[in-house]
């Protein structure tokens, strides 16, 4: 077994981490309480699978899947990469290897109370008794460093169990308190205790059109600057790109954050398909890095993801490889808002799903190279890197998104990114300038000085990014 700890930070991680595991159970075929799910229909009809003959032609063949309460048969049921993000319990149920933390207990208290309530261990569940206050220092100084011994403890007993630990998934916003000084607080720690273990992250970056919090721009460069020396690589979206795509693309009038989270969960269950399923690409968890990641610090990926089509539109939406190929390239796809035009691409992955052929893929990828309409920075001239994974998509039963037979998700690092850090420095810098609301971090223990370091590395990473389009 290769396992992944996944840990979800602060209200978005854990509002996100709901989401994302009541998706792995439909996909994996376990009921609310982690039991194999012996009523759904997908647990006992075939699965295809794709065979790639000499020729490079694809056959489609099929694996029946029986005796389900059979343990040798279990990771053929519910995916050979099953055991790396589950793990089995005394009573013979699935529990997740995860870990929900909040300095307060209101959003915790929603998972212990929840549909998927029996799925999680209690103690695995943390929580505190008063939140950050959307104040980066609580998050790192004081209120995170009250609970984070009970935080430790549990990852230490989850890693040790393990047989061959892969690394940490992390999942937090950047602009909240605990997202931001919790995360970064927790991130050197694992640094320190798991240094040659990689940590991934879904990270929720901040929108002006979404705002929460005035002091948003502090959190973000701060967390971000923690970043650049303790993660291998940060998957980015932000709130208003996914409020615009689950308006134009779902029909969704007034989106909600519930919306919102089901949407990055879609992709995120594509990025984490090759590690759960038998996939071609990625499979590994150091194989994100080697693939998209060019330098240390250039590591802040952006995603898209494809079709997003709402229940009432699917009919008319095209889900062929070339066209879904395309829209991964839109814009308006993309769950970050940034104009790919005025950048390049340093590395793209293409993360196909479901009934997908070989050959279909590299004529949709030929036809893209052939238009030149993605450039990419001279040193990497032709960057696609292509993974293809049998098992199709699943959508949340009672949710907007329409369920597809093929999907595609895009990882790619953009020079483009460069935007959002340029846009989010000029903020920080004229907040800092008046020394606005810094009386609230240091009043927290944190020095004044550590601002100043972390602008002179995000205008450094800025710059970097910048030099690498020219």
């Amino acid at each position: 077994m290769r396992e992944v700890i996944s840990i979800h930070i602060g209200q978005a991680g854990v509002q996100l981490g709901s989401n994302c595991w009541e998706l792995y159970c439909l996909e994996h075929c376990l009921d609310p309480s982690g039991n194999i799910s012996e009523n759904d229909r997908r647990c006992f009809t075939e699965v295809p699978a794709c065979m790639v003959d000499e020729a490079g032609d694809t056959n489609e063949i099929r694996k029946p899947m029986k005796n389900l309460l059979l343990t040798a048969e279990q990771d053929k049921i519910m995916g050979d990469g099953f055991s790396s993000f589950f793990m089995e319990t005394s009573s013979g149920s699935f529990s997740p290897r995860s870990i929900f933390i909040d300095l307060e207990p209101t959003v915790i208290d929603e998972v212990r109370s929840g549909k998927y309530k029996k799925l999680f261990t209690p103690n695995y569940l943390v929580s505190g008794n008063e939140d950050a206050a959307n104040n980066y220092a609580r998050g790192f100084y004081t209120t995170g460093k009250m609970i984070l011994d009970r935080v430790i403890d549990p990852i230490i007993k989850m890693a040790e169990a393990s047989d061959k630990l892969q690394g940490f998934m992390l999942f937090h916003s950047f602009g909240g308190g605990t997202g931001s000084g919790f995360h970064s607080l927790l991130s050197q720690e694992l640094t320190q205790e798991y240094y040659k273990k990689s940590k991934l992250e879904i990270a929720v970056f901040p929108s002006p059109a979404m705002s929460t919090a005035v002091v948003e721009p502090y959190n973000t460069i701060l967390t971000t600057n923690t970043t650049l020396d303790n993660t291998q690589c940060v998957f980015l979206a932000d709130n208003e790109a996914m409020y615009n795509i689950c308006q134009n693309r779902l029909d969704i009038d007034s989106p909600s954050y519930q919306n919102l989270n089901r949407l990055l969960a879609q992709t995120v269950s594509s990025i984490t398909a090759s590690l759960r399923f038998k996939g071609t690409l990625n499979a590994d968890f150091s194989d994100f890095q080697t693939n998209l990641v060019p330098f240390p610090k250039i590591h802040f990926p952006i995603v898209s993801y494809a079709p997003i089509a709402g229940v009432k539109s699917a009919s008319h939406e095209s889900s062929n490889i070339l066209d879904i190929t395309n829209k991964c390239f839109d814009i308006s796809n993309r769950l970050v808002r940034c104009d790919s035009e005025t950048g390049r691409y340093i590395s793209c992955c293409l993360l196909y799903r479901g009934d997908v052929a070989p050959k279909d893929v590299n004529a949709a990828i030929s036809l893209i190279k052939l238009k030149k309409a993605v450039k990419f920075v001279k040193w990497s001239p032709t960057g696609f890197k292509i993974g293809i994974n049998n098992r199709a998509p699943c959508v949340f039963p009672d949710g907007d998104m329409a369920p597809s037979h093929k999907a595609v998700c895009m990882l790619c690092n953009t020079t483009a990114i460069k935007e959002a850090w340029a846009n989010l420095n000029i903020k920080f810098n004229l907040m800092l300038e008046k020394k606005a609301f810094i009386h609230w971090y240091t009043g927290e223990g944190m020095h004044e000085q550590e601002f100043f370091d972390a602008q002179d590395n995000i205008l450094s990473l800025e710059q970097e990014y910048e030099s690498m389009q020219d």
